[in-house]
Order: structure tokens, then sequence, then C-alpha cells
């Protein structure tokens, strides 16, 4: 104890040494620090006037910041030198405002030779990226180019994502200003939604304006909305126009809408803007020239009373520092007394720390509890999921079953139309049901790598078909590149891997419009019977942000919510992909960048395997689903709900099949006892004894009769307890009419086909 308070004491005056010493030395360098107070209100001042446009007011602030800077006697410290940067990209940027750009660019390049020598990294990507600004409009392209790229980079390291947005606004401009316009649009319609979300409205204004602009001069395979387009990108500017009174913008959304007007020959409105735009411009820029030389004026008149603001300022920091060196003997004197007490405390707090024990102790027991609590819940959450899954299939089997047998009964044009916006949007759904689903296994995991022989050229070729008619909703192009020497037949889950390209490049289709997405799948390595294989899914779409990529494969997650009112979606689909490649030994990757596009890849090694015999084909073959074969064929449908019985006997019933009906498990045990039939479609769920009990009962008295479980059931997890209770098939509600009769058939011929062998 005594040995703790020795050292304590000991800290303690360390402390008290160092206090002193910096308090000593902070009363020596006051002076200076009032005078750099001085330059920062002016530079605020200056800044706050360029963004109301009183460019005279600016100057005059600079020109005192950087006078009063200049009376310091040594500038060496980083912070003065920042201080000085500052100054020097505020006059970059009125500079540039006023197209004074021969003065722009000399300061640009004074300013970053100062920010690259004290590795200033903001300031000095806010430099690149102000300088980038003044060689666009002088039309030194390339060098512009590179800043930029080097704005970006340094501000992507700095998870700056405001000035971010402002360096994709500044390249998209550089690519209009070089004839660029559909790659300037990629990065307006990149910046727009994070200008946007940070209520960066002039840069928002400016950068509906542009994009109005490269709309315009767009003409290669380009529908002819583009007018539209721009003109609502106008209007969008023009209300941020008015709202903050933005002069400068509201003159260059005059030029804009006069081109639309003579572009649609419209020469007498486009004639009448051009003139408003020619008459503000002319009178903006005889008021900014008029404002500069007042201010000119102004400065030279106020020289002298400067030198004396300094002197007195001198004296006046004098003083304080007389009044400082006071007050620093007192505080140290109340100081020797507070840190006195400090070391009374030493022996109280030695108490405290027993009790703190005792209170760890306690929290990890309710740790413990809370553990055995998260575990309940997310147990309750399997079993709600499963349950609400079942109640959403039920009445989604109607929703897609009588709109199936309407478009089955030859409705009007105008009927079919709507018919199939009621189809999409179930199947839509029940895709959103069975991500839920595959998300709750994936995270439980319940999921289960399958062998099975597939062509993965084949399955390649079904993805792209499968996806075609949303590419071409977006009028982009799918391109597939498939590696000739890749192996015919693979061993592995051609279902799991359809699911993660189905995913993969479905998000690319979703936010690529007028554009390409390249699926690529190449052999990377082949030895001892595996073949590594490289896929690749490629986009120019929007792209995703550096900081957005970290996150895009949590659950539920997009890239802003932005992207989510305009593309709509989820944000499971990539989760499950990360998911799903993680269960099969492999990573997802991703390559972006804002306004480029994107690009996914992953490796997977699969067995190869021996080609499908002749027997094989021919047994593949034989099992396509043959109608005339089922006709006349005896249904009984075990079903308790009347809407799904009415709408299986329709669909069964459309196909010239016999089909009678059981309210329950114990009819349906009495009908098979009295009856012949060919097959049995079985529910689950049922008042009395269920689907699984029933099938039981009738397998101890018929062995033979085909039963197929039609429920709306979870069954993933539960496939042995339905082929132990009997059931030769299992078919989920709700169904596809082709997938329903195709098994159908198979169990049929598969057991007439077990009837002839015997």
């Amino acid at each position: 104890m005594g040995n703790s308070s020795s050292i304590y004491a000991l800290f303690l005056s360390l402390v008290l040494t160092f206090i002193v010493s910096t308090t000593l030395l902070a009363a020596q360098h006051k002076p200076a620090d009032t005078l750099m107070e001085k330059v920062k209100l002016r530079l605020q001042n200056a800044q706050s006037a360029i963004t109301a446009r009183k460019f005279d007011l600016a100057l005059i602030n600079l020109n005192k910041a950087k006078n009063t800077i200049d009376h310091k006697e040594k500038l060496e410290e980083p912070e003065d030198l920042i201080l000085l940067g500052n100054i020097l990209l505020t006059s970059i940027d009125l500079h540039y405002q006023i197209d004074n750009l021969e003065k722009a660019s000399s300061d640009s390049e004074k300013t970053i030779s100062i920010l690259e020598k004290i590795g200033a990294e903001r300031e000095l990507a806010r430099a690149y990226n102000l300088y980038a600004l003044v060689l666009t409009q002088t039309k030194k392209f390339k060098k512009a180019s590179v800043l930029f790229s080097k704005a970006d980079e340094l501000f992507t390291l700095l998870n700056d994502e405001e000035n971010q947005s402002r360096v994709l606004l500044g390249m998209g401009i550089l690519e209009l200003e070089r004839g660029n316009p559909k790659s300037a649009l990629n990065y307006f319609d990149a910046a727009i939604p994070l200008l946007d979300s940070l209520s960066l409205t002039h840069e928002l204004a400016a950068g509906q304006l542009k994009k109005a602009e490269a709309l315009i001069e767009l003409s290669d395979g380009i529908s002819s909305d583009r007018f539209i387009l721009a003109k609502n990108a106008i209007e969008i500017a023009s209300k941020l126009i008015e709202t903050d009174d933005y002069s400068n913008l509201r003159i260059e959304s005059y030029k804009v809408a006069s081109r639309i007007a003579f572009e649609e020959e419209d020469f007498e409105a486009g004639s009448q803007i051009l003139m408003l735009y020619t008459s503000a411009n002319d009178s903006i820029q005889k008021l900014n020239i008029a404002s500069m030389s007042g201010a000119v004026d102004l400065e030279l008149s106020l020289a002298e009373e400067n030198e004396k603001a300094v002197e007195e300022e001198k004296s006046l920091e004098q003083r304080e520092k007389e009044k400082f060196n006071k007050l620093t003997n007192g505080l140290s004197v109340t100081l020797i007394v507070i840190l006195s007490l400090l070391t009374l405390s030493l022996y109280k707090n030695n108490n405290l720390r027993a009790k703190a024990n005792e209170l760890l102790q306690d929290k990890n027991n309710e740790l413990l509890l809370a553990k055995e609590k998260a575990e309940k819940a997310s147990l309750a959450k399997a079993q709600f999921l499963s349950t609400i899954t079942h109640e959403l299939r039920t009445p989604l089997y109607a929703v897609t079953g009588l709109t199936h047998l309407l478009l089955e009964e030859d409705p009007k044009e105008n009927q079919k139309e709507h018919l199939n916006s009621l189809k999409f949007s179930g199947e839509y759904l029940l895709s959103l049901i069975n991500n839920i689903l595959d998300l709750n296994k994936l995270e439980a995991n319940k999921v289960e790598i399958e062998k099975i022989t597939f062509s993965l050229e084949k399955r390649m070729k079904d993805v792209m078909i499968a996806l075609k008619k949303s590419a071409d909703d977006k009028k982009t192009n799918l391109h597939l590149e498939f590696d000739e020497s890749i192996p015919e037949s693979l061993s592995g889950d051609p279902l799991k891997l359809s699911q993660i390209l189905i995913n993969l490049i479905g998000n690319s289709v979703k936010f690529t419009q007028n554009g390409d997405v390249f699926v690529r799948v190449k052999k990377t390595a082949l030895s001892n019977n595996i073949v590594s294989l490289r896929f690749e899914i490629e986009d120019n779409g929007v792209g995703i942000s550096k900081k957005k990529q970290k996150s895009i494969f949590e659950t539920f997650s997009q890239g802003s919510l932005q992207i989510n009112r305009k593309f709509g979606g989820t944000g499971l689909g990539l989760s499950i992909v990360r998911n799903l490649l993680e269960l099969m030994n492999s990573k997802i990757q991703l390559d972006s960048e804002l306004g480029k596009g994107s690009k996914f890849w992953f490796e997977i090694n699969f067995q190869v395997a021996d080609p499908p015999s002749d027997y094989s084909k021919s047994k593949l073959a034989a099992y396509q689903t043959d109608y005339l074969f089922l006709e006349n064929k005896n249904v009984l449908v075990v079903e308790d709900n009347k809407i799904n019985q009415m709408i299986t006997k329709k669909i069964l019933e459309k196909n010239k099949m016999n089909c009678l009906l059981a309210d329950n498990g114990t009819d349906a045990i009495n009908m098979v006892k009295e009856n012949t039939f060919d097959i049995v479609l079985m529910d689950i769920h049922m008042p009395g004894i269920s689907g699984i009990e029933a099938t039981q009962k009738i397998r101890e008295f018929n062995a033979q009769l085909p039963i197929i479980a039609l429920t709306a059931v979870t069954i993933d997890e539960n496939l042995d307890d339905f082929y132990k209770a009997g059931f030769n098939e299992i078919i989920p509600k709700p169904f596809k009419p082709e997938d329903f009769f195709d098994k159908i058939y198979r169990t049929i011929n598969a057991k007439k086909e077990t009837t002839t062998s015997s």
C-alpha cells in the first residue's frame, strides 16, 4: 500500500511539472496565437462572402488575412502553413468563380507546393481538385484527369465522402468538356445521390444542370426521351436555385434551356431564353469587374489603417501576456492543492476497487442470462419464420393458381396485361419469401452442399436466358465468355451455383442502364481431377463507393437510401451470395468505382465427373412429361382449404385428369380403402390427423399407391421425415404448373416401372 502511494505521489509530481512547464510555454506563445485567431476569423469571413457571391468583400478579407499572417516573425509550424494553405485554397476558389483562371492556376501551383512539403493530406486533396477544375476550363484535360485521380485517392483514404462527391462531379464535368457525354452521365448519376444525401445543394444544382447538358450531347443508341430527362434535371436544379438564390447557376440554367429549345426546333423560345442568358451573363460580368475594382480601391485606402491596427494589436497582446502570467501563477498554486487532494483519494480508490470487482461478477452473471435469452430468441425467430412463411404461402398459392387458370382461359389483351402483372408480383413475393428462408437456414448452418453431376456450360446458358428479359428492360446487353477448355461434366451443387450467379448478375443488371454486363468463366487450374474456376461478373453501371463496399454484403444492406428508392430490392441477395460461397469454401470479391461500374468475382473448385452414359441420357429423355399418359388418371386431393381445393381440382381437370376431394386425413383414408386411385396429393396441416399421420395409416394397407406431399410448409429441414412417413415425392406450394405435372408424371411412371420389373 505504501509503495503504491509513493508511486502515485511521484506520478502526480511529474504531472504538475509538465502542466506548469506547458502553461509557461503557452504564455510565451499567446501573442502569436491571438494573431492567428484573427487570421482564422478573416478567412472565415472571406469564405462566407464567396458563398454570398460578395467577391469584393471576399478579396478584402483574404488580403487582410494574408497581410496579418505575414507579420508573424516565423512561419515554420505545420498548423501555420496549413492555415496559409487554406487562405490560398480560398483564393483559388474565388478566382475560379470569377473566371480569373490565370491567377487561380498560379495560386494552385504555389498551394500544392506548400501542402506537399508538410504532408497536409486533406488540404492537398482539395488543392488537387480545385486545380483540376481550373485545368478543365483551360482545356488541359490530361493533367486535370491525373489531379482528379490523386484527389479521389486521398479523399478515399481519409473516408471523406463529402469531398469525394465533389470530385465525382468534377470528373463528370471533365468528361463532358472532353466530348464524352455517356461517360460524364455515369459520373453525374454516381455523384447526384451522394450530393443529395449530404445536402450539398449548390453542387447538387450544378450537377443536375451538367447532367442535362450531357443528355443534350448524347446521340448514338439513346432513346428520344433524353430531352424529357434533361428538362426534368433542369426543373430539379431550378427549384434548388430559387430556394437558395444561386444567381450564377440561374444564368447557367438559361443557357442549357435555350440549347434544348433549339435542339427541339423551337427557335422562338430558344432565342428568347438565349437573350435572357446573354443579358444576365453580361450583367454579372460587369458586376464582378466593378466589385473587384472597388475591392482594390478600398484595399489601398485601408493599407495605412491596417498598419496601425497591427501595432495596436501587438501592444494589446503584450498586456494580455502580462495578465496571463499572473493568471498562471495563481493557477499553479491551485493545481498543487488539487493534486494533494488527489493523493488523499488513493485510499478511498482502493476500497472502491473491491466493490467494483463484486459488480463485475454480477455483470458476468447478467451476460450469461442474456446469452441464454438470445439463444431462445434465435430459436423463436426460426419457428416464427417457419410458421409465417406457411401462412404466406397458402394465400399466395391461391393468387398464383387463380392467375394461371385465368391466363389459360383466353383473356382479353388488356386483362392479360393485368394478369401478367399479377403473376409477376406473385413470383416476386415468392422469391422474397424464399430469400428470407434461405438466409435463415444459412445463418443457422442448416444448409448442406449436394454432389450432382451437371453441365456447367448448359447451366450458364440457362442463367443467362433467365435474366435476358430483365436486361432487355434496362436496355443492357448480356455477354457470356465461357472457357471451352472447362470439362463437360462436373460434380457439385448446380442449384446453389445458379442461385449465386442469378443474384450477382441480376444485381449488375439492376444498376446498369443502357450498358453492358459481362459474365466470364475461366479455368485457372486442373489437377488430380479437380478443376479450379474463376467467375467474373463485370458491369459499367453506377458503381459502389469505397465506404459502402465494406457493408454491401451485410443483410438488408444497400448502397444508400437513394439507391433503394431508385432501384428497389431488399438487400438480401448479396448476403445470400456471401454465405453460400463461404459454405462452398470460397469468398466473394469486389472491385468498384463510382461512375465507372463494378466487378464481382470468386474462385471455386469442382470435381471433374464422367459424362452421362447413353443409358442415363435415354432415361432422362424418357422422363419428359407425357401429358397424354396423364389423361383419365384418378387423383385424390386431400386439402382442408376450400379455395386451394378448387384451384388444384381445376388445374388437374384442365389436363383431363379425374379428381376427387377429401377435406381431412380421416376421409382420405376411407376413400383410399373404397376407391382405386392412381395418385394421392396430400396436404400436411389439416384438422384432426395430419397429412403425415394419414399417409402412415394408408401405408399399413397399401404400400404401392403413389402419394405426393402437396404442402406450403418449409420442407428442406424435414425431407427425411416426409420420406420415412411414406411419401414418394414433395411439391411445395405455390408451384409452377409445369413442375407440378412433371413430378406427378415421374411419380406415377416410377410406380409403373417398378410394377413391370417385379
